[in-house]
């Protein structure tokens, strides 16, 4: 009888199994060379997101938005909570992140790092979810067209919450499918965190979890996870108030009075209009990426009912919303930015045809390769249309210009001045002087603006205005702006410094009726001017004053 050497059947059943000997060195197996494949794509992906951060950190100009938080975070932190559950609405937990970096003595550029940690963080986790809806394979063209994506590139920059919202919301539908897959105590109980960070990063953190409640339901699940979620709604009834003020404050709601978002096609225009923000927004590009996605919904649903089941769950969430919500401000308008939360289902459902078209027919690899690398380059693109900022950066004489304007403020500013709006130019004062102004007055939302002002020392400071004929919200955006006085000339103090006019009263305003009236005459040489902020600012004024008058009518308050 032949004998086999009992190394050579020991090398057989080591290839069958778990690696191959050859002398002293282990050959990894054909499935740990694929993982080790896919964490190094997805590694090398999450590298380059983040060094394209990094390197464009300082590239998109100062916002107001930016400033809201970091000047909400000068308080202490009961302040904080109060004003942005009270008074604002919102959820808290970006606003507490901007009280710790102002706190610690950072500014700007430290709280658009935590924003480029989160969304830098965000890649390697929307593979994992992309993997846990389909495989490895998927998820890495999955993460490669999220890599490219204007709205994982700009929120990662962009010193406001939507990367950490894009974070947690991934996180919290990992661990709900963990937990759904465990079944024990403490799985729930990771999922409520997860979920509960997300609900305090963003209003629309409550379409996420109800996506997961509605999932839940479907898969009849719901008896384990009642608990867990009945545990949320009542730990997250302060954020759920919260949602009520910010909802008032822009005359929002749910079921009869005002219009509605638009009904059934503007909701369908309104999810286009994300897509086409989430890859390239132009009609053509937006139409096929849209046509792919729902290919590959239809081969998700046959592959993996679960997966279609809670990718559906996640757009009709919201949807379901949209159609019900009735609004009476255009301010309260939906960004794309605030689904961001579907960008990990949306690239999944893109991917998903590519790379099973590539699986069946190899003569389609390059063929999908060269289409992967055309929708980076369209996505790149629609951010530099979107956004060439970003990409290009700001102009150095606006820059010169901001500082010198945020300099001559540090330098003359008085601590009991009231600032109007969250100008990045009173920004960039306080990061020199920690003692500047903290009066500011909401330059859209006149009760708010009563509210503060209200509140107050009295008599009140200098008003503080600032006219910018570079800002994108104007027809045409300028580098210089001419140095004129508004009606009444002599109250006013202005300064020119290349796009920027700086508008200071010589003497304090002393009463709430003033203020708004010096600020109705800022905004009316703003028109005169052609900015494109001057018409709501000055109906703040306006409605200012005139909620005044009503509160007198109907006796002192």
């Amino acid at each position: 009888m032949l004998r086999i050497p009992a190394a050579v059947i020991r090398t057989v059943n080591e290839a069958e199994g778990t690696a191959t000997r050859v002398g002293a060195l282990e050959l990894p197996r054909p499935a740990d060379l694929g993982e080790l494949a896919w964490r190094l794509g997805v590694g090398a992906l999450t590298a380059a997101v983040g060094l394209f951060v990094l390197f464009r950190l300082n590239a998109w100009p100062p916002h107001e938005d930016e400033t809201l938080a970091l000047f909400t975070g000068r308080g202490s932190l009961h302040e904080l909570i109060e004003t942005v559950l009270g008074q604002r609405g919102g959820a808290p937990l970006h606003f507490v992140l901007a009280w710790i970096v102002a706190h610690l003595g950072g500014g700007l550029l430290e709280l658009r790092l935590f924003s480029a940690l989160f969304g830098v963080a965000s890649v390697p986790l929307l593979a994992l979810l992309a993997r846990r809806l389909t495989d490895r394979l998927v998820a890495i063209v999955a993460v490669g067209v999220v890599a490219a994506s204007w709205m994982l590139l700009f929120h990662a920059i962009y010193a406001r919450m939507y990367s950490l919202f894009l974070f947690t919301s991934a996180l919290s539908y990992l661990a709900l499918l963990h937990a759904l897959e465990q079944r024990n105590r403490r799985a729930w109980v990771l999922w409520a965190l997860a979920v509960f960070a997300c609900v305090a990063t963003h209003p629309y953190g409550a379409l996420v979890l109800g996506s997961q409640g509605l999932y839940v339901l479907c898969l009849r699940r719901w008896r384990e996870a009642l608990p867990a979620f009945g545990a949320v709604g009542v730990l997250g009834i302060p954020f759920w108030r919260a949602d009520l003020v910010l909802g008032g404050r822009f005359d929002v709601g749910v079921g009869g009075g005002g219009v509605k978002l638009g009904g059934v096609d503007s909701t369908l225009r309104y999810f286009a209009h994300v897509a086409g923000d989430f890859t390239a927004g132009w009609s053509i590009p937006r139409t096929i990426v849209v046509g792919v996605a729902s290919i590959g919904f239809v081969l998700l649903a046959r592959e993996r009912r679960s997966s279609a089941i809670l990718s559906a769950c996640a757009v009709v969430a919201p949807a379901m919303f949209f159609l019900a919500l009735r609004v009476r401000s255009g301010l309260a308008s939906p960004e794309s930015r605030h689904l961001i939360f579907l960008l990990p289902f949306f690239a999944t459902c893109l991917a998903l045809p590519l790379v099973r078209s590539a699986q069946r027919q190899r003569l389609a690899v390059p063929a999908v390769a060269i289409a992967v690398l055309g929708l980076a380059a369209l996505e790149v693109a629609w951010g530099f249309h979107k956004t060439a900022l970003l990409y290009e950066g700001e102009q150095s004489r606006r820059v010169e210009a901001r500082h010198e304007a945020s300099a001559w403020l540090a330098g003359t500013g008085r601590r009991d001045d009231v600032l109007f709006g969250y100008d990045p130019l009173f920004l960039g004062a306080w990061e020199r002087d920690r003692d500047f102004s903290r009066t500011v007055a909401p330059r859209a939302d006149a009760q708010l603006a009563l509210n503060v002002l209200g509140s107050a020392p009295k008599p009140l400071g200098r008003g503080v205005w600032v006219l910018d004929a570079s800002d994108r919200n104007n027809f045409v955006q300028k580098l210089t702006i001419p140095v004129r006085h508004p009606r009444g000339a002599s109250r006013f103090d202005v300064r020119g410094f290349g796009p920027f006019l700086v508008i200071r009263s010589r003497e304090p305003t002393r009463t709430v009726r003033e203020y708004l009236l010096q600020t109705q005459a800022v905004q009316h040489l703003g028109q005169d001017l052609m900015l494109g902020d001057a018409d709501i600012n000055l109906l703040t004024a306006e409605r200012g004053l005139g909620l005044r008058s009503l509160a007198a009518a109907g006796g002192p308050r």
